[in-house]
């Protein structure tokens, strides 16, 4: 398993890794005990709920893919813009397709390691646009899977 972020610019592709391997409890680890993750525009979730929304994601069975644009760091804090894509076919035959450009905060802990503060996906989206995380987008018509 890839280690936790020595560096802010670290934390996309460990989370992708961690992702990818499908284990929710290492996936977890990416994130602060008091962690703000957005899994659809406008409706922030914490505590349990953030490892079921990433839970969701992981049970479509198809890798995500992190490209960092931009990160910004000022002492322990970092804001991460990252684009970002699942796709692929998902364990039914069907395609998947999910894409975002995250706005993320990052914070260094007292370990060294640093651990989303606050997850936002699909960055500066307005509350129900299509694609957010609860509703993967499937097959050609661009439809929600329910």
């Amino acid at each position: 398993m890839r280690e936790l972020a020595e560096r802010p610019e670290e934390v996309p592709a460990v989370f992708a890794a961690r992702f990818n391997s499908g284990d929710a409890r290492a996936l977890a680890q990416v994130y602060e005990d008091a962690a703000v993750l957005v899994p659809q525009p406008g409706t922030p979730v914490t505590g349990p709920d953030v490892r079921t929304a990433n839970s969701r994601l992981q049970q479509l069975g198809v890798p995500i893919s992190v490209r960092p644009r931009h990160v910004y760091r000022n002492g322990d804090l970092a804001l991460l813009i990252v684009d970002w894509t699942i796709a692929g076919t998902g364990p039914d035959g069907l395609p998947v397709h999910v894409e975002g450009t995250a706005t993320d905060i990052a914070r260094r802990g007292p370990d060294g390691r640093w651990r989303y503060a606050i997850d936002n996906p699909f960055g500066t989206a307005r509350a129900g646009e299509a694609g957010g995380a609860g509703c993967p987008v499937r097959g050609a018509g661009a439809t929600p899977a329910k």
